[in-house]
């Protein structure tokens, strides 16, 4: 009832159902998140909860249910100078995309493929990095790295709605889904429309955008080539160099023909045997058969780490250790399956900062070598004040796998 063809007619009422409405408001209450331009937060939306879910149940019913602007702010990016573009919906368009994606996420779940793994339910970076190295291990060595250039911000409007409209016929829906990718973007006093793209930030673009991708996933799927894709960050396996300039000539007339371009400069194919030709992927380097964090993610660790050890820090030492722990343990929860000799370079690193600012505190540490320090606070000190050692962590990984 509702699909013909595979396309689904009448969703808008399964969208603006209380059941529905109550449920997406629960995952925006959830995932908090600051007030857009109306300046709502989510606190004072919950203040007049039944009100507001019965308001917008009344304006999707009727089809009077408008966006409003996106505020349009910048965060930093951890080990860069820049700063990335995020749009932050105000709260009554959060619960309302999060419905929308309620009622579709099934409906484009049952078409996605097994290789795409960013933004689904039960499935992450994790199992897309141990399909990459499923495939290694299985000889695809020469690897297509692809990188697409502002991806979120060049998806076009109206092919995007033809993707959408090929599992979608509901006309209310799919124009509410359209104002959506309209929405003005408000930055201070300026405010325009965008022509192209999905808010980053915004609930339904994640979904969106591997909607957008998957006929790329398909058709590199019906060529016989191995791609595995994150979101908007792919490789394709290939067994040697000649299928893999096959696949890269494949995917860049892919990419092309969907109004998208790679980065020339980022996308190229490599020999991950050979010294020095690895690729990155989801923050990994891979090269040889192992993988250990790419540079970007060190820096961003590093930089992580510097926000508590600054020389001038005048909480005590195990106070700063706390603070560092909360970031070295979550970090290596992602990378702890890198290279063993990834650890006790970072462990060392941490130790000595932590060592200068205890010898800028010690008043006996004028005249006296900084090359003493580790004999001042050997690596036990700080062992017993309560400091993650990374080097441990892994090994009481080995350990437990090896039992």
């Amino acid at each position: 009832k509702g699909v013909k063809g595979g396309v689904w007619f009448s969703l808008i009422d399964k969208v603006y159902r209380p059941s529905t409405l109550h449920a997406a408001w629960q995952a925006v209450r959830r995932n908090k998140g600051s007030a857009g331009t109306d300046h709502e937060s989510v606190k004072r939306f919950e203040q007049r909860l039944e009100e507001n879910v019965a308001g917008l149940e009344e304006e999707l019913r009727t089809g009077t249910y408008r966006p409003r602007p996106i505020k349009r702010v910048y965060i930093d990016k951890l080990g860069s100078k820049e700063k990335r573009p995020l749009g932050v919906p105000v709260v009554r368009d959060r619960v309302v995309q999060t419905a929308i994606r309620l009622v579709i996420e099934p409906i484009f779940e049952t078409q996605f493929k097994s290789h795409s793994y960013g933004f689904r339910p039960n499935r992450g970076s994790k199992d897309a990095l141990r399909e990459v190295d499923r495939f290694l291990k299985a000889g695809y060595t020469h690897v297509v790295d692809a990188d697409l250039k502002a991806y979120f911000d060049s998806i076009p409007h109206e092919k995007l709605m033809q993707e959408v409209r090929r599992y979608i016929a509901d006309g209310r829906l799919l124009e509410l889904i359209e104002r959506f990718l309209g929405q003005d973007i408000m930055e201070g006093l300026s405010r325009w429309t965008p022509e192209t793209g999905t808010p980053q930030g915004a609930v339904i673009s994640p979904l969106l955008a591997n909607l957008y991708l998957h006929s790329v996933d398909a058709a590199m799927e019906a060529a016989g080539f191995q791609m595995i894709r994150y979101a908007d960050d792919f490789v394709v396996m290939c067994r040697d160099e000649s299928e893999a300039y096959k696949a890269l000539h494949q995917v860049q007339q892919l990419i092309a023909e969907r109004g998208l371009v790679l980065h020339p400069e980022k996308t190229r194919v490599v020999d991950a045997t050979l010294p020095g030709q690895g690729f990155d992927f989801l923050g990994y380097h891979f090269e040889r058969g192992t993988r250990w964090p790419r540079k970007k993610s060190l820096r961003k660790l590093k930089d992580a780490i510097r926000a508590h050890t600054g020389r001038s820090n005048g909480t005590s030492l195990c106070a700063i250790a706390a603070n560092v722990n909360r970031t070295l343990k979550g970090w290596f929860e992602y990378f702890k399956h890198s290279h063993k000799w990834t650890f006790p370079a970072l462990d060392g690193w941490i130790r000595r900062r932590l060592r200068s600012i205890l010898r800028k505190r010690s008043k006996g540490s004028k005249g006296i070598s900084g090359n003493m320090d580790h004999l001042r606070w050997p690596n036990k000190f700080f062992r017993e004040h309560g400091l993650f050692s990374l080097v441990d962590a892994h090994m009481k990984l080995l350990q437990s796998s090896m039992r």
